[in-house]
């Protein structure tokens, strides 16, 4: 069962901060990576004043009283221990941050997956390729956000003020010039921002839609290839690839720039402050010690706030993933019922007028029909028409725009669909999409995860109803499947999903175009499994495309769509 993929969402520029406090907030990763990054932020800087000082003292009695640095070793042990620490800092922090960066993905990406499956399969925010993209590359955007950034912000609201309040101590008018040059960073940051706006949001947008079309390409090359048509979509492939890489291209000569003005900026402040301490030697009105420590500490005031500028694509990027993923998770998911849902052995579900928006029109448009316990129903319709949606809505994933879903129970009370506990429906119902949804692990522990406590005798009869048994003579019982059944081909994945609902208990079963990857051969067992479904009790619910599948069925119902 697919959803309707949607397009790229409109890129809307809001002013955000440096450092999302939704992410502080409900990100526990995050939240301790900055607490570790500002106290080895004050570490550094303390290190970094203490190396200054020395250095100072060093040069001044070299200078002065000709006295050499090993004639004062406890000058000497200050200097290495403050560098060695500020070198271990720096390296604790690098090493934690990649993992911190790595815990933040996977406890966003995992949050993100899981409340995009509360909102079914039509959630606006994010869904379909759209979300896959979020969840994989999107999200990943925040490792050099974490990495990159977030530590050279903290290091500039640490090492820069105190760093500037040691110069305030040492030379105030270093430190006025430096007070007065600071704001240039931070203001030719803006203006390499207003250049850049929107150019993250715009990337990411480009490259979720990349990945939308191309999802889309992929899972309808079955078809394609099948009407002799595959050789046409490249050209489209190669149009998308050419757009994405000439966004990705624009945003790195953006970087490349605004480093290359930030730098010299800097580098611009410093020479002011060395020019100023070098003419008061000139002339005595400085003595060397504190000029000596007052140059070592000048390019340390700059460095964090350049680094954050040369870092500010990142940032943008990261907090671009930190929006479009909190998009997803502010929306709020349709309340559950309270009710628990009826025996579906003995009741009845229906659809009575149902209407779904679509980006065409409705589809589907006024659906009605109405499945009875232990008989088969075929829900045909054109292309488009809504049957899946249709699905969607009897099984209580999405609500409908008009009419409602129900079911009745053997009393004959009616309960809206809406009113039922989710989980007491769905633990009822097995369901099969046209692309075959499978855990990992081996042929035996999937298709057994289907009835806990299934014996051998079972598996290998299911295994025979749907010719998975053909699989097993060629792989074994105990071949290793990866995620959704690789390793295996498509065929035989809907083999093994189809011995799945045979072998599961639910009393309700809905397959969505079963024979989709099946010869017609394979098609011949799917119509016998289907009959074994009805012999044995069970309610069938069959979208079908194909005229075969709708002779087998005791009802047909049409669903249509309307523009």
């Amino acid at each position: 069962m697919t959803a309707t993929t949607a397009g790229p969402r409109p890129t809307r520029r809001t002013r955000r901060a440096p450092l999302d406090p939704r992410l502080l907030r409900e990100v526990t990763a995050a939240r301790r990576h900055v607490a570790r990054t500002v106290a080895l932020g004050l570490v550094q800087a303390l290190c970094v004043i203490v190396t200054a000082l020395v250095i100072g003292r060093l040069g001044a009695q070299l200078l002065v009283e000709r006295q050499l640095p090993q004639d004062a070793p406890a000058l000497l042990l200050a200097l290495l221990a403050a560098l060695a620490l500020r070198a271990g800092a720096v390296l604790l922090e690098q090493r934690t941050a990649h993992r911190a960066a790595t815990d933040a993905i996977g406890e966003l990406r995992g949050r993100v997956v899981s409340h995009a499956a509360t909102l079914g399969p039509r959630g606006s925010a994010g869904r379909g390729a759209d979300l896959t993209t979020l969840a994989t590359t999107g999200v990943e955007n925040l490792r050099p956000y974490l990495v990159g950034y977030v530590p050279q912000l903290m290091l500039s609201v640490t090492v820069t003020p105190l760093c500037l309040l040691a110069i305030g101590i040492l030379d105030p008018l270093s430190a006025l010039i430096a007070l007065v040059t600071l704001p240039l960073v931070p203001l030719f940051m803006i203006l390499v921002g207003t250049m850049t706006v929107g150019r993250s949001e715009q990337l990411l947008t480009d490259m979720r839609s990349l990945w939308t079309q191309l999802l889309d390409l992929v899972d309808g090359l079955p078809t394609l290839r099948a009407l002799g048509r595959e050789k046409g979509p490249e050209k489209v492939v190669a149009q998308l690839g050419d757009r994405h890489r000439a966004s990705a291209m624009g945003s790195l000569k953006f970087a490349f720039l605004s480093s290359m003005v930030l730098e010299l900026l800097a580098t611009l402040c410093v020479a002011l402050v060395a020019v100023s301490i070098g003419m008061r030697l000139v002339y005595g009105e400085m003595d060397l010690a504190p000029a000596l420590a007052v140059l070592v500490l000048a390019p340390e005031v700059y460095q964090p706030l350049r680094n954050v500028g040369s870092q500010y694509h990142a940032s943008t990027d990261g907090l671009a993933a930190v929006t479009a993923s909190f998009e997803v998770l502010d929306e709020q998911p349709a309340a559950d019922g309270t009710l628990p849902a009826p025996d579906l052995r003995t009741a009845t579900v229906a659809l009575r007028g149902v209407a779904v928006a679509s980006r065409d029109g409705l589809a589907p448009h006024d659906a009605d029909l109405t499945l009875h316990p232990g008989r088969v129903l075929a829900l045909t319709g054109p292309s488009g028409s809504g049957k899946t949606t249709a699905v969607h809505v009897l099984l209580g994933l999405l609500d409908p725009d008009r009419g409602r879903a129900e079911v009745i129970d053997v009393h004959g009370a009616v309960t809206d669909v809406r009113d039922l506990q989710r989980r007491s429906l769905w633990d009822q119902v097995a369901l099969l999409p046209q692309r075959p949804v499978l855990p990992p692990g081996t042929i035996r522990s999937v298709l057994a995860s289907a009835r806990p406590g299934a014996g051998d005798a079972d598996l290998a009869r299911v295994a025979s109803a749907t010719g998975l048994d053909l699989v097993v003579a060629e792989r074994g019982w105990e071949a290793d499947l990866g995620r959704a059944g690789a390793g295996i081909s498509l065929g035989e994945r809907q083999r093994l999903a189809l011995a799945r609902a045979l072998l599961s208990p639910a009393p309700l079963v809905v397959l969505d175009e079963p024979t989709a990857h099946l010869d017609g051969a394979t098609e011949r067992v799917v119509l016998d499994l289907i009959r074994t479904l009805r012999e044995q009790g069970r309610t069938v619910l069959v979208i079908a495309h194909r005229s075969r599948l709708a002779e087998v069925a005791d009802d047909i119902a049409r669903v249509e769509a309307s523009a």
